[in-house]
Parts: C-alpha cells; sequence; structure tokens
C-alpha cells in the first residue's frame, strides 16, 4: 500500500525539471540528503476514500507542497544569505502647505531644500497657512514646529480693535501715538461722531469720512461721505477722518504696502523688509467734493478694486504700471531733493510704536498657549505682516490699517521679484534645523527626568536650619545666574545668526540706537501699565531684565564663580566649622617681603616729593581736573590714597582706621606693601609696567605701548579725580574726610547701617554709578572712543564695580577693613585668565578708594541734612574730642557745618547724593 502510494510520487519527481542544486546534491556524497528523505515529504493519505473532485484538489495541493519543498531543499544547500543594507534616507525639512493656495511659498520651500510634506503630516518642521489658526492648535505644537500665525494679533489686525486700542495709549501719550486717523467705531461711538461734525460746522469747516467694515478686506464695503449726519448706524463697521491731501506720484493717489516680520513676541523682534509695492489708482486724484465722491478709481487704491478698471496698467518692470516698488519709490524722492532717509526712519518708528501696542495683548495669548514653555524660549509662532501706510503731501506717514495675511500672489513681475525674496528671506530667518526634532526630544527626557528626581525642598520652615537656608540662598543664586547666563548666550547667538542671515531685512526692534532703545523701552513698559494694570509691576520688571539688562557674559561668568568660591570657601556656614572667610590669594599677581619700617618712610617722603614736582608742572588745577594740593594741616589725620602717575601706588591704605592721627607705616597692609614691590626693580628704580606672564615680543609692538600709554594717563585722570561735597569747597570736603578717619569707631556702626541696611540695591547701585559715570567720562576723554564698553580697561572696571556691588553691598564695606578684606575685590582677578597690568591694577584701586570716599561723603550729606531739619546738630558738627585730647577749633567746626547758601539742598537734592570734581552740579 505504501509502495503503490510511493509510485506516483516517484514518477511525478522524475518527471519534474531537476534543479542544479539537487543534482549535485545527487552527486555529493558529503552531503546527508538522499532521495528517500526527499520522498519522504511527500507521502500522503490514501485516495480510495474519496471522491473525484477531492482527489483532483488533492493532486494539485500535493504539487505545489512538492515544489515548496525542493525549494527549501535548494535553500538549505545554499547556506544562508546575506541580507543586503537598506540605504537610509536622508531625513530633511517639511513644510505642510495644506493651508496656503500660493504657489510662491511652495517654490521658495524648494529652493531652500525643503520637502513638500503630506496635507494631514502632523510632525512637519514648517506650518503655513493663509487663515487664522486656532489658538489649540498653537499649544498642540512641539517647540522644533513653527506656524506663521501669532494668537492675539487680532488685537492690529481688526480695524475695530486697533482703533480702540490706539485711542486707549493716545489718551496716556498722545505725542507718540499721532499716526493714526481719528477713528469711530459704530454704533457706540455715533453720537461722538456727530458732536465732532457739529463742532467742525460751528468753525466752518468741512471734513471728508471714510467708512470701513471693522474685519473687511480688498476694498469691500469701502465708502465715503461729506455729511456725517448721513452715515447710519450699522454694526462691525467704523469711520476714520479721509486723509484729502495726500502725496501724489505722476497725479495719482497711492499708498505703500510694507512687510513687517516678528519671529518672537517673547521677547519683541521685528524685522522690515527693505522693499515693497506702491500701489497707485488708476484716475487722476481731485480733492474730494459731492460729484467725485463715489468715483473708486480715484480714492481707493486697493488692487483688487483698481484691477477692475480699464485704465489699469500691467508693468513689465519694477519703475512702471499702476504697481511698483519701493525702492523706485524712494530713488523716485531722492531725484525730487527729499530726504527719503528721514521718512523711511519715521515710517519704522510708527511701525515699532504699533506693535508695541500689541505687545501686551501677544505676550498674553501667547504664555497662555504655551503655559510650558520658558521665557525667551524659541518662539513657534512667527507672522508676516502688510502695513498700508499712506503719506500726506507734508511727507508724514500715516498708518491706515494692518493685513494679517497679505496676499502673495504673483500676477505681475514685481509681484514675483518682491515676494519671492520676501518669503525666502523669512524662512531662512526662522533657522530652522533637521537637528531640532531630536533636541527637543532630549530636551523633554531631561525635564521628564528632573522632575522625577526632584526633591521636595521646604525654603522656609521652622525645622530649618540657618546654615541650610544660607545654602539654599546660595544655590538659588547659582541657577538664576546660570539661566541669565544661558540666556545671554542664546541672544549673542541669536544676534549672530541674524545679522549674517537677515538677507533684504533689517531689524527696527531692538533697535541698535541706544537711545531710541530706551525709548520704546519706555513706551513698551507703559503700555504694559495701559492694556495689564493688575500685572503692569511685575512685567515691568521683567521688560527692564530682558530689554535694558546691562549684564554681560563676563560678568555673569564672575559672579557665577563668586558664587562657587563662597559654596567651597564654606561661607554660608554659621558656626567656627566652616573654612575661612579671607579671599584666596592672588594667583597671578606676585607677592613681596614686607620692607622694614624705615625703608618705608624714606621711601614715602621720596614719592611724596615725586609726586608734588610731577603735579605742580602739570599746570595750574581747573574745575574738571585738579592738581595734587600739598598737605594741610588738618589733613594729617588720613593717610593720602593717590596713586603716582608711573603707576604705582604712593602709600594706598584704607582709611577707616580708628585712632588714626599719623601716617600708619608701621601698620601698613601686605597688599599695600605689595603694590610699592611690583613698582620697582631689583635697582630701586621705576619701571612703567611690570610684564611677567606675557612674551616680550607682542609687548613690544605699537598697539600694546599705546595702550599702556593710555592706561597711564587713565591713573593720572583718576588721581585727580576728587569727590565733590555739595555747597562746600574741596579743601572743605577734604577735611570732613579726615574728621570722619579720626572718629572712625563712632561712624563705624552708623556707616555700616546707613550703607548695608537703610539704602536698598538700587540707591546702592547710584552711590557706585556716581563714580562710575565719571570714569567713562575720563575714558572717552583719555581714549577717544565713541563706545567706551569695548575697551579692555572698561571691562575691568565693570569687573570691580559689580565686585563691589557684591552681596548686597558687602563688596564696598569689606574695603573698609583694615584686614585682607580691605582687597577681596582683587580675588576676581586671580580667577581670570586674563592679564591685569599693574597700572590696570592701580586705576583700580584708586576706582575703589573713590568709591569709598563716596559712600562716606553720602552718609555725611545724608546726616547733616537730616540734622538741619530736625534742628539738631550731628556729632559730628559739634565740639568733641581727638584722639589727642585736643578740641575741634572754631574754624574746623564751622567747615564741618552746612554753610547758609545750602540750607534749602536737602530739597533740591531730596536723592542726597554727590558729584565729582568731572561731574557738575547742575547735571
Amino acid at each position: 500500500m505504501i509502495r503503490q502510494q510511493k509510485a506516483p510520487g516517484l514518477e511525478r519527481m522524475q518527471g519534474m525539471k531537476p534543479s542544479s542544486s539537487v543534482s549535485s546534491l545527487a552527486s555529493a556524497e558529503k552531503q546527508d540528503v538522499t532521495l528517500s528523505s526527499l520522498m519522504h515529504y511527500t507521502r500522503r493519505p490514501s485516495a480510495k476514500t474519496t471522491g473525484p473532485l477531492q482527489q483532483t484538489s488533492r493532486r494539485h495541493d500535493d504539487r505545489l507542497e512538492e515544489k515548496q519543498e525542493v525549494a527549501e531543499v535548494d535553500d538549505r544547500l545554499k547556506g544562508p544569505l546575506i541580507p543586503k543594507k537598506k540605504r537610509k534616507k536622508k531625513s530633511l525639512i517639511t513644510v505642510n502647505l495644506s493651508g496656503t493656495r500660493y504657489d510662491v511659498i511652495r517654490q521658495m520651500s524648494e529652493k531652500l531644500g525643503y520637502a513638500i510634506a503630506k496635507d494631514d503630516d502632523p510632525n512637519s518642521y514648517l506650518f503655513w497657512n493663509d487663515c487664522f489658526v486656532a489658538t489649540d492648535r498653537i499649544s498642540e505644537m512641539k517647540s522644533f514646529q513653527r506656524i506663521n500665525h501669532f494668537p492675539g494679533m487680532g488685537e492690529i489686525t481688526r480695524k475695530d480693535c486697533l482703533a480702540r486700542n490706539m485711542a486707549k495709549v493716545q489718551k496716556q501719550l498722545p505725542e507718540d501715538f499721532s499716526f493714526a486717523p481719528k477713528t469711530w467705531i459704530l454704533p457706540a461711538d455715533h453720537s461722538l461722531l456727530l458732536n465732532y461734525a457739529k463742532d467742525l460746522r460751528a468753525k466752518k469747516k468741512t471734513k471728508t469720512f471714510i467708512i470701513k467694515p471693522s474685519n473687511g478686506a480688498q476694498g469691500h464695503g469701502i465708502q465715503l461721505f461729506r455729511n456725517a449726519e448721513k452715515i447710519p448706524q450699522s454694526e462691525h463697521f467704523i469711520v476714520q477722518e479721509y486723509i484729502d491731501k495726500p502725496l501724489l506720484m505722476d497725479g495719482y493717489k497711492f499708498d505703500l504696502r510694507l512687510y513687517v516680520l516678528v519671529t518672537s513676541c517673547d521677547p519683541l523682534r521685528v524685522f522690515l523688509f527693505d522693499d515693497g509695492l506702491v500701489r497707485l489708482s488708476t484716475e487722476k486724484y481731485l480733492a474730494p467734493t459731492e460729484a467725485n465722491i463715489n468715483h473708486s478709481y480715484m480714492h481707493l487704491t486697493n488692487y483688487s478694486v483698481n484691477k477692475h478698471n480699464e485704465f489699469y496698467e500691467k508693468g513689465d518692470s519694477l519703475s512702471s504700471g499702476s504697481k511698483r516698488s519701493v525702492q523706485y519709490f524712494r530713488e523716485y524722492l531722492r531725484q525730487n531733493d527729499i530726504n527719503d532717509g528721514l521718512l523711511w526712519q519715521n515710517i519704522g518708528d510708527m511701525i515699532v510704536k504699533t506693535l508695541i501696542v500689541s505687545e501686551p495683548h501677544l505676550l498674553h495669548a501667547y504664555r497662555m498657549c504655551r503655559p510650558g514653555a520658558a521665557p525667551g524660549s524659541d518662539s513657534v509662532c512667527f507672522e508676516v505682516l502688510g502695513f498700508d501706510v499712506l503719506i500726506d503731501r507734508k511727507l508724514r506717514p500715516w498708518l491706515l490699517e494692518i493685513n494679517r495675511s497679505p496676499s502673495f500672489g504673483t500676477d505681475e513681475k514685481v509681484d514675483f521679484d518682491i515676494k519671492s525674496a520676501l518669503i525666502e528671506d523669512t524662512i531662512r530667518l526662522l533657522n530652522i534645523k533637521i537637528s531640532d526634532k531630536s533636541r527637543n526630544m532630549a530636551a523633554q527626557k531631561a525635564e521628564a527626568r528632573k522632575r522625577l528626581f526632584r526633591q521636595n525642598k521646604r525654603a522656609d520652615g521652622p525645622d530649618i536650619s540657618e546654615y541650610e537656608k544660607k545654602r539654599q540662598s546660595i544655590e538659588k543664586r547659582k541657577e538664576e545666574l546660570k539661566e541669565t547666563l544661558a540666556r545671554l548666550r542664546k541672544v549673542s547667538a541669536r544676534e549672530d545668526y541674524e545679522n549674517r542671515n537677515r538677507g533684504r531685512f533689517r531689524r527696527i526692534f531692538p533697535p541698535d540706537d541706544k537711545i531710541r532703545h530706551e525709548r520704546y523701552v519706555q513706551l513698551l513698559s507703559a503700555t504694559f501699565g495701559i492694556f495689564m494694570s493688575g500685572k503692569a509691576p511685575a512685567m515691568q520688571k521683567e521688560i527692564q531684565r530682558v530689554y535694558n539688562n546691562k549684564l554681560k557674559e563676563v560678568d555673569v561668568m564672575d559672579m557665577l564663580a563668586e558664587c562657587e568660591a563662597d559654596e567651597k570657601e564654606g561661607k554660608y556656614f554659621t558656626g567656627g566649622t566652616g573654612k575661612p572667610r579671607g579671599p584666596k590669594p592672588l594667583m597671578s599677581m606676585p607677592v613681596s617681603v614686607p620692607s622694614p619700617l624705615e625703608h618705608d618712610e624714606d621711601e614715602d617722603e621720596e614719592m611724596e616729593d615725586e609726586e608734588t614736582e610731577s603735579m605742580s608742572a602739570s599746570g595750574s588745577p581747573s574745575m574738571a581736573r585738579q592738581g595734587y594740593h600739598s598737605r594741610r594741616p588738618g589733613s594729617s589725620g588720613r593717610p593720602d590714597s593717590r596713586l603716582s602717575n608711573d603707576g604705582t601706588s604712593s602709600t594706598f591704605n584704607s582709611r577707616p582706621n580708628s585712632g588714626v592721627r599719623s601716617r600708619p607705616t608701621s601698620n601698613m597692609s601686605a597688599t599695600n606693601q605689595r603694590s610699592r614691590s611690583l613698582s620697582r626693580t631689583g635697582n630701586g628704580k621705576h619701571t612703567p609696567l611690570q610684564r611677567s606672564t606675557v612674551d616680550d615680543n607682542f609687548l613690544m609692538s605699537v598697539v600694546k605701548e599705546r595702550e599702556d600709554e593710555l592706561t597711564r594717563k587713565t591713573l593720572v585722570a583718576l588721581n585727580e579725580m576728587r569727590i565733590k561735597f555739595p555747597g562746600k569747597s574741596d579743601q572743605e570736603a577734604e577735611f570732613i574726610l579726615d574728621k570722619l578717619h579720626e572718629n572712625w569707631k563712632f561712624h563705624k556702626p552708623r556707616i555700616a547701617s546707613y550703607w548695608l541696611v537703610k539704602l536698598d540695591s538700587i540707591k546702592r547701585r547710584k552711590v557706585i554709578d556716581i563714580v562710575r559715570s565719571n570714569v567713562r567720562a575720563v575714558l572717552l576723554r583719555t581714549w577717544r572712543v565713541s563706545d567706551v564698553d569695548s575697551l579692555k580697561v572698561y571691562r575691568i572696571f565693570n569687573r570691580v564695580f559689580n565686585r563691589l556691588l557684591w552681596s548686597h553691598g558687602q563688596g564696598l564695606w569689606n574695603c573698609f577693613s583694615s584686614s585682607s578684606n580691605a582687597t577681596s575685590w582683587e580675588a576676581i582677578f586671580s580667577k581670570s585668565s586674563e592679564n591685569i597690568c599693574e597700572a590696570e591694577l592701580n586705576c583700580c584701586r584708586r576706582i575703589v578708594q573713590l568709591c569709598r570716599d563716596c559712600l562716606l561723603i553720602v552718609y555725611q550729606f545724608a546726616a547733616e541734612a537730616k540734622s538741619s531739619q530736625s534742628n539738631t546738630p550731628h556729632p559730628s558738627s559739634v565740639d568733641e574730642q581727638s584722639s589727642t585730647g585736643q578740641s575741634v577749633s572754631a574754624r574746623d567746626k564751622s567747615l564741618s557745618l552746612i554753610p547758609p547758601n545750602t540750607q534749602t539742598m536737602s530739597q533740591k537734592y531730596s536723592k542726597l547724593y554727590p558729584t565729582t570734581r568731572t561731574q557738575s552740579m547742575g547735571s
């Protein structure tokens, strides 16, 4: 039975065309595969019990299975196949253009190498829509995606909203926002409109009014009226005063379509395209009358209206036809001896102020849609706006309306040339990168991990120790500084990219002009106060922090290094277990052995003689700069703090020293002795600079010598600066400082309370700014540069000023100490890789001394003003016993009192801040 079933299978196998692998198998003795083993797979149950149809189907199945079995045997004989490597598809930036009908956007996207995504692709990098985008869609977007609309932009693109917002700011700031025509919103302002028309009739004046739909476009529904009483009280309409004296081009009325790009609202960044469209009417312009008031082709400049006129001309170039370019218009003005630069500047100013009005609404709406985004992060929204501007005969720009979705149709050559360049530069400015998606995923994972492992810390609680509070405050400060540093670096990188890839765009906010920038920031703060009165104080602080941040990256890094140094040195420890509070030794400065007392006294006398001779030869003193005065009888109690003109330190010592009446040469600190040794060579002669760590070949260059010479001149000018007491002479001011040092034990706790407790951070900064502003003036006069901030020496001075304000004024107060804390500010240079020469270090020491004198003068002036108001003498201005037991003479008492002509000075100078010699009292 089994043999009968095998025979048909054998015949079929023998009848089949054997494959090469099977024939090779039969001849190979090494292979463990025989014909019987092959026939083993063909055995099937008997077919006698089945019907004819079932037998036929069974035979067909048998043939298929036998073919598959032979193929499997072939595969086993051939061995394992090596899989082919699949080529990875090159990932491209995808653009979803399902929401736009303009083909020029597709062309420019492909030109930049972007791939057009499917209509339903939600993971595209860029979305472009012609219409309004729902806020839910913006909320769902990932941080690497971009969409071409902002939420809240309707506050200026809708005509009624623009009129309402402009009316609010015009009440508070009428001079800054007078570029919009008078507007009434119907039906609410209908009675105000009639009253205005009645006043015009009383003055025998006539005006033309233009009525527009609130949310209309392309010139639909626009009408002109000569009589305001005929205007219907329709809803969703606005009425504007018609500008009947426009600037004409070849006798035709025209307006400008300007394109503005807003890349971010947090913070605000605005760019103006340097070209646009000039849209001319198709009938010669005449002043509006009852006869021509319905001539739309004369009074309206909309392309959608005038293209239906038979006189409409399609130009073959940018300078012909009924539609021309703004560049041609500017050239037309120059040919007619009109300053186009001033007009273009006024237009940019008008655009910035309009967007400042919208910024409170934009920022609020955007943060509501993106609640998890950090302030200052990359914006997922951008917008290209079309500003319609009309120029009158006095070359004054007027804002007509703003289009949220300007037309990108390219019916003519001028359209394609301008709009294609506009879209290309816009997409390039967005700075979309293929790595944004992976970076976004990594940031999300890091944020999730941070939330997962975050510990619940209680900043304040009954069981928290003072040590823990101070440690947490330092950690919080470090985090704030790190965020500030990251933000500054991001802003710097963004500006660098924009400057290299802005194309034909020009950034108009934030502007490069510092004066204009400050004015815009003031307007921005004012608009937040108008529209967001509840959140105005917090927002205004944020505005000052974001837009008026004067800190630079190097300053933040210095402050961060100070925090890390405090943490390492254990300055947050309250007990004696922490590390010493003193500063680290200066690693980049040489250290010398203190000289004997007799040698110091000889050197002091020699240096005084040299200073007196050099200063007397320089000329007579002036109001702004004064030479060195000889030692007065009443000034023996205060050591002189000037530095010699060659860059060395005379007898630089901290003034506050209790009970000191003569030069404390024997108690001179190591810092003063070190500064002396730095200025001398082995043979005892003075050298201009100490060049210890820099190659001599570079120091001998012309540039370095010039900088050294200017630094020495700066030091001379700083030595000549004195703190001026309001209403007193220079000798009286010096005498007051001497008396304060003589009675330092009495004044020390009061000055500490005044500086560290009574003055807040703003007033402390103002005290330091008195010296800072005059130092800037000295550098401007000495170095003869327009930008002082770019100077290396000013960056060094800024670090010193910041160090003096460190820890709520503790940095300056440490300078009054007779211990090593008096020079703790020098520690900022030990952590820096920048080499500081001796002249620059002496300049910094002189600046510190000026700041100390300034604080003492401010304290004394405030004390005298307070005592004059209460009619009680201040302890420093009454008879008191000096350290030698002698009373102050009558002359000395009169010098420390306020002169009779300064009794009202406390009212005139309510802030109680003095000026320096280089700053006049009028300023």
